[in-house]
């Protein structure tokens, strides 16, 4: 997967200063907790011993799914062209939490099935309107599959160029939680069925109906690898996803990964280029039960549990204080040399 962009290891010598740099500051070894480990991944990830997150960069995809015409969704398809502009005039969850968090968005038509006017917050990707049923056929050919990774990729890397120095990634796509179980399933293993949840609100005969669904579509054919599965179950916003992740992580600043939906998209990538793993920060474990599955599998640790469900983003954008802080520790507090403070015996 974009395999002409290249992850640079990080290094383990600034990796030993930014430890001893964290170590020295006035407080007991330890003490902040996942903060100092939080500090010290970004230190890695931007390859400086005093990292700033800011400016943060939310790129939120959108993309619609064939496999809502089976009736996986409690919503209608029409939904997602009509949230995008919901995005577009500032109306969202995400631009409200964006606003808050100080992060400018960027809203990416992935693969919407319904037309958009054009508007110069929004960027297309022009690959196609919505992928195919998963069910009876697959999702994408390769060609679009690639097409969507290097749509994410550049998006990211144009966005570093610009002078972000993170990005967060998000999703709207009404039927996405049922291509992310299929790719969690195909990726991981995990059975289809624990991966299965209510997504945007299904009561539990739908979700057991959505279960039978998935699958069909998962006993259609077997697959080989992430790009092949992202072809036969994804998403071309997964997809989108899935290159940013690349993307950022190529250009050295820490990708921070919503919800189920881009969890799925961090795990194909985990999968096909496992050194992209130290730019990857998770930001919150949602309700959707295949979430709680798939962060198992990829043995990582979100830094919040706050019950969420929506996507968009919201989960990365409510993580970004605690990087803000992280840096601060770095950057502001002082060591017992300069403070004065006795170290411990």
């Amino acid at each position: 997967m974009l395999s002409d962009l290249v992850i640079s290891p990080v290094d383990p010598a600034l990796g030993a200063r930014v430890q001893q740099s964290i170590d020295c500051k006035t407080k007991p070894p330890g003490s902040l907790g996942r903060i100092e480990g939080l500090a010290h991944q970004i230190a890695l990830a931007q390859n400086r011993e005093d990292p700033s997150i800011d400016p943060a960069h939310l790129l939120l995809f959108a993309g619609d799914h064939g496999i809502v015409a089976e009736g996986v969704s409690a919503w209608p398809q029409e939904v997602t062209g009509q949230m995008v502009l919901n995005f577009l005039s500032g109306g969202a969850a995400a631009n409200a939490f964006a606003r808050t968090a100080d992060c400018e968005i960027t809203v990416a038509d992935a693969g919407v099935a319904s037309d958009l006017p054009d508007d110069p917050a929004l960027v297309r990707a022009g690959i196609r309107a919505g992928t195919r049923n998963s069910v009876v056929e697959d999702a994408m050919t390769g060609a679009e599959v690639d097409a969507a990774l290097r749509f994410g990729a550049d998006l990211a890397g144009a966005k570093v160029r610009a002078g972000a120095k993170t990005i967060a990634i998000g999703e709207m796509g009404i039927g996405n939680t049922a291509a992310a179980a299929l790719v969690g399933h195909a990726l991981t293993g995990i059975d289809l069925k624990a991966l299965t949840g209510p997504g945007a609100g299904l009561p539990a005969e739908g979700v057991a109906r959505k279960a039978a669904i998935l699958s069909r579509a998962s006993a259609r054919r077997t697959v080989s690898g992430p790009k092949d599965t992202l072809a036969a179950f994804g998403g071309l916003e997964i997809a989108a996803m899935s290159g940013a992740v690349i993307g950022a992580a190529a250009a050295r600043v820490p990708v921070v990964v919503d919800g189920f939906i881009a969890t799925s998209a961090a795990l194909a990538v985990l999968t096909a280029r496992p050194e992209a793993k130290p730019y990857v920060i998770f930001s919150h474990r949602s309700e959707e039960p295949g979430h709680r599955l798939i962060l198992d599998a990829l043995d990582a640790s979100p830094l919040l549990d706050l019950d969420l469900r929506l996507g968009e983003g919201t989960g990365a954008l409510l993580a970004l204080p605690l990087l803000r802080a992280a840096c601060a520790m770095l950057s502001d507090m002082a060591t017992f040399d300069s403070a004065g403070v006795s170290d411990k015996a």
